[in-house]
C-alpha cells in the first residue's frame, strides 16, 4: 500500500472519530437540557392542573387565596419522617398558627424565598406561629439537609421525596405542580390562606398577620 493511500486513511479514521465526538457532545447537550427544561417547568409551574374543587378560596391580586374562618376545609394527616430522620406530626402543633412552605433543593424560587421564612419564621414563634416544610423531589436527604443548613433553616421538614403528601389534600386546596408553594394552617388545623408561588418576605407576613390575629 503507498505511504498515500495509509495517508488517507488515517486522515478519514481521524474525521470519523472527530464526528463521534461531535455527536456524543450534542446528545448530551440535548439531554442536559431538557432536564434543565423539566426542573424549570416543575419549579414554576403553577396553574389548575390539581384541580378547581369547591374549597371556599377568594384569591388576590397578589396571588394569595384566602378563606373565611367558618369555611375552611381541615388539614389532611400530615406525618411522617423529617429529613433529619425524626417522626413529624402537623397535627401535633393544634392550637399554635403553622405556617407549611413545600420546597426542594434543585428549585431556584425556593432558594429565593428561603432567606424570607427563616426571617419571619424566628419573628413570630414567640406569638405561636410553627414553620413547618415539606421537602419534595430531592432524591437522597442530604441534598435537603445542605440546603437546611446554606439557608439557616431551623424548622422541620417533612421528607415527601415522591410528593405523597402533598397528595393527600382535598383536590383544589394544593397544586402538587406548584413548587414551591405556602399554605397557613389555622389555630384549630383548618386551611386558612394558599399560594402557589414564592413569597417575598412582605407577601409572606400579609399572608400570615390575619391568622395570628384571630381568636
Amino acid at each position: 500500500m503507498s505511504a498515500a493511500c495509509r495517508t488517507d486513511q488515517r486522515s478519514n479514521r481521524t474525521r470519523s472519530r472527530s464526528r463521534s465526538r461531535s455527536r456524543s457532545r450534542a446528545a448530551l447537550l440535548t439531554a442536559g437540557a431538557a432536564v434543565a427544561a423539566l426542573a424549570l417547568s416543575a419549579c414554576g409551574s403553577g396553574g389548575t392542573s390539581g384541580g378547581s374543587g369547591n374549597t371556599n378560596f377568594v384569591a388576590g391580586k397578589d396571588g394569595i387565596a384566602t378563606v373565611a374562618k367558618g369555611e375552611r376545609a381541615d388539614a389532611p394527616d400530615l406525618s411522617g419522617k423529617t429529613v433529619d430522620g425524626k417522626q413529624l406530626d402537623v397535627a401535633d402543633y393544634k392550637g399554635k398558627v403553622v405556617v407549611l412552605n413545600v420546597w426542594g433543593s434543585w428549585c431556584p424560587p425556593c432558594r429565593a424565598e428561603a432567606p424570607n421564612f427563616v426571617k419571619v419564621a424566628k419573628d413570630t414563634a414567640d406569638q405561636g406561629v410553627q414553620f413547618v416544610g415539606i421537602n419534595t423531589r430531592d432524591a437522597s436527604t442530604s441534598l435537603a439537609k445542605a440546603f437546611e443548613e446554606e439557608q439557616g433553616v431551623t424548622y422541620p421538614s417533612l421528607y415527601d421525596p415522591t410528593g405523597k403528601l402533598m397528595l393527600r389534600f382535598k383536590k383544589g386546596t394544593l397544586n402538587p405542580q406548584a413548587i414551591p408553594s405556602t399554605l397557613i394552617i389555622d389555630r384549630d388545623g383548618k386551611i386558612a390562606a394558599r399560594t402557589l408561588q414564592a413569597l417575598s418576605e412582605a407577601n409572606l407576613r400579609k399572608m400570615l398577620a390575619p391568622v395570628i390575629a384571630e381568636k
